[in-house]
């Protein structure tokens, strides 16, 4: 399938875990594709490489820029960057709620605003937000993350409103528990971590962590042109985490 081809697409965080995988989907499907990470060395060469901090105005805006002068255009954008949090709401004091608001709810923000004018002018634009279930499933120890990405749910929503007459489209994909860096590093903080890998398995109905690669072919299903009358659409990949429940014994 090339049904991207001469596309030109930005993922941010895509130096790793499901941005990797997506960035790697789009290309392989024929799209051009910018990495917005804070370190793309390691990037293929397939791919253009932007240094960038997303809780940085300008330099969003710069790499933003930087993608235009080297492409020519824009026409989707996956905000995938994110960052995680774990505890009740007790747990995390004023500056760690900052900085994750920041970084999961304010950085998709300055990425989408500085983006906006260029996907105006694609014939097929579309906007891809990096959710989670726990937006709509209530999950222990994870209050602060919750409450992110609660407002990344909301905001996609509220974005495919605003931008639906301009042809813009905006939809999130929210995965279950995934086999991510960040969840490997939490099984590595565990005092069991082969108990806890066991919990995460067992709390989604498939019994398995969601992959890198099926979150991002949900991504890119939701970016693709021939989805062009979808929007305002949060699409779970989440192994039936919120839809499912099956018999404990």
């Amino acid at each position: 399938m090339t049904e991207f081809n001469n596309l030109v697409a930005i993922v941010t965080g895509g130096a790793s875990g499901i941005g990797e995988a997506t960035a790697a989907l789009l290309v392989e499907r024929g799209a051009r594709v910018a990495v917005l990470d804070r370190s793309v060395a390691n990037i293929p060469e397939s791919q253009f490489g932007v240094v960038c901090d997303i809780t940085d105005a300008a330099q969003v805006d710069a790499a933003v820029g930087a993608v235009i002068d080297h492409f020519g255009g824009l026409d989707i954008v996956i905000n995938n960057a994110g960052i995680g949090a774990s505890g009740d709401i007790a747990a995390n004091d004023d500056d760690e709620w900052h900085r994750v608001l920041d970084v999961n709810v304010v950085g998709l923000a300055r990425v989408s605003r500085a983006a906006l004018p260029h996907l105006r002018r694609s014939e097929h634009a579309a906007i891809v937000n990096t959710c989670s279930v726990v937006a709509v499933v209530g999950v222990p120890n994870r209050a602060l993350y919750s409450a992110s990405k609660g407002a990344v749910a909301s905001v996609t929503l509220a974005m495919a409103a605003d931008h639906v007459a301009e042809g813009i489209r905006v939809n999130a994909v929210t995965p279950g528990t995934a086999d991510t860096p960040w969840v490997g590093r939490l099984l590595g903080e565990a005092d069991d971590a082969e108990a806890a890998a066991a919990a995460l398995r067992a709390r989604q109905p498939m019994g398995r962590l969601v992959t890198a690669s099926e979150v991002a072919q949900a991504i890119v299903y939701l970016a693709s042109p021939l989805s062009s009358s979808t929007t305002g659409t949060l699409l779970a990949v989440d192994g039936g985490m919120a839809g499912v429940r099956v018999p404990t014994s």
